[in-house]
């Protein structure tokens, strides 16, 4: 299984990549997270359904200084496998 996440808010610049990457290695999960030019925080995750459920349901309380006021999932087929998680840019 693999998503696409997108988290809106201020969510940029309060240690929110590495919040992330955190919790998906802990749940087993494969891919990256990454800022996006809109503000934005994108990660892209491929694991057990469950656990990316979990995943999107902690990246909704966010870090300590973040302030999410949304996210949106797209499930889609897995185009490439990684092998670990990474924080891009």
């Amino acid at each position: 299984m693999q998503a696409k996440i997108f988290v809106l808010g201020f969510v940029q610049n309060v240690g929110f990549r590495q919040f992330v990457k955190k919790n998906a290695q802990n749940l087993n999960l494969k891919g990256y997270v990454q800022n996006l030019p809109d503000g934005r925080v994108e990660a892209l995750v491929q694991g057990e359904k469950s656990s990316i459920e979990k995943l999107i349901r902690i990246c909704g309380k966010g870090v300590f200084l973040s302030e999410v006021k949304g996210i949106v999932v797209d499930y889609e087929e897995a185009q490439e496998e990684f092998q670990d998680f990474q924080i891009l840019r």
